[in-house]
C-alpha cells in the first residue's frame, strides 16, 4: 500500500510537471532560469526510492545466502558548490530506511524454520560528498554524471548488542564508506529545476560483526559482506 501511493505521488509530481513545463521539449524552447548557472551556492531537497543488497564473499565454497531485497524510501536535502562552469561539488545527507531478508543454506544446526531466515531492517543516515559534472545545457535540458564517496551510519545496526543470532540477533557495523557513480538529467522548468538521477553505491569494506562461535552457522564462512545498493532520487531546487 505505502508503494502504491508512493508511485501515485509521484505520477502526479510529474504530470503537473510536464503540463507547467510544455516547452522543455519544444523545438524552440523559451529558456527557462537563463542565470541559474550563475549561483555559487544554491540548495534543494530530494525523494526517492532505494533497492540495498549485499555482496558476500565466501571463505569455502557452499550454496549462497539469498538476499530478497525490497523497495525503501529516500529522503533528504542539497547543498551545491559551484567549482568551475561544469563542475559542482554537492552534499546529499539523507535518511534511507529499507529491508532485506537473509535465507541461509539448510544447516543441521538449525533446529527451526526461523533459524534459516533473518531479517535485516536498516534506517540509515547517509553523507555523501559527490562531484557533479554537467554537459553543456541545451534548451531547458542539462545531463550530467556524478561521483564521489560517503559515509552511511546505520542506526539499525545493533552494533552494541551482546546477543548474536543465537538470539535472533544479526549484527553489522554502524558505520560503512563507500563509493558512488551515477547519472541524471537537469530539467528546468518555470520556476525551478527537477533533476531524476539514479545512482549505484558500492561499500569499500566488510560490515559483518561475526557471532562468538567462529563456527556459527550464519557467519562462520563469511568472508567479507559489503552493501551495493542502487538509489533512483527526484530533486528539487
Amino acid at each position: 500500500m505505502k508503494k502504491t501511493f508512493a508511485i501515485l505521488f509521484f505520477l502526479l509530481l510529474l504530470n503537473g510537471y510536464a503540463q507547467g513545463s510544455k516547452n522543455i521539449f519544444s523545438k524552440d524552447p523559451i529558456i527557462n532560469l537563463e542565470n541559474f548557472q550563475q549561483k555559487k551556492i544554491y540548495y534543494g531537497f530530494y525523494l526517492g526510492f532505494n533497492s540495498y543488497d549485499f555482496k558476500i564473499d565466501y571463505k569455502t565454497e557452499t550454496p549462497d545466502i539469498l538476499v530478497k531485497k525490497t523497495t525503501g524510501f529516500n529522503v533528504g536535502i542539497i547543498a551545491d558548490v559551484k567549482l568551475q562552469e561544469y563542475i559542482n561539488l554537492r552534499f546529499e545527507p539523507g535518511l534511507y530506511y529499507t529491508k532485506r531478508e537473509l535465507n541461509f543454506p539448510a544447516n543441521p544446526n538449525f533446529t527451526k524454520n526461523s533459524d534459516a531466515l533473518r531479517e535485516v531492517n536498516s534506517t540509515y543516515i547517509h553523507f555523501p560528498l559527490l562531484l557533479k559534472f554537467s554537459s553543456l545545457r541545451t534548451g531547458n535540458i542539462r545531463p550530467y554524471a556524478l561521483g564521489g564517496v560517503s559515509a552511511t551510519l546505520n542506526l539499525s545496526s545493533n552494533a552494541k548488542i551482546l546477543d548474536d543470532n543465537l538470539e535472533q540477533r544479526f549484527r553489522v557495523k554502524s558505520w560503512t564508506p563507500n563509493y558512488e557513480l551515477g547519472f541524471g538529467i537537469d530539467l528546468f522548468s518555470e520556476y525551478f529545476i527537477f533533476s531524476p538521477s539514479i545512482r549505484g553505491v558500492f561499500g569499500l569494506n566488510d560490515e559483518l560483526i561475526r557471532d562468538k562461535d567462529p563456527n556459527s552457522p550464519w557467519t562462520g564462512n563469511i568472508d567479507s559482506m559489503k552493501t551495493r545498493a542502487i538509489f533512483i532520487n527526484f530533486t528539487f531546487h
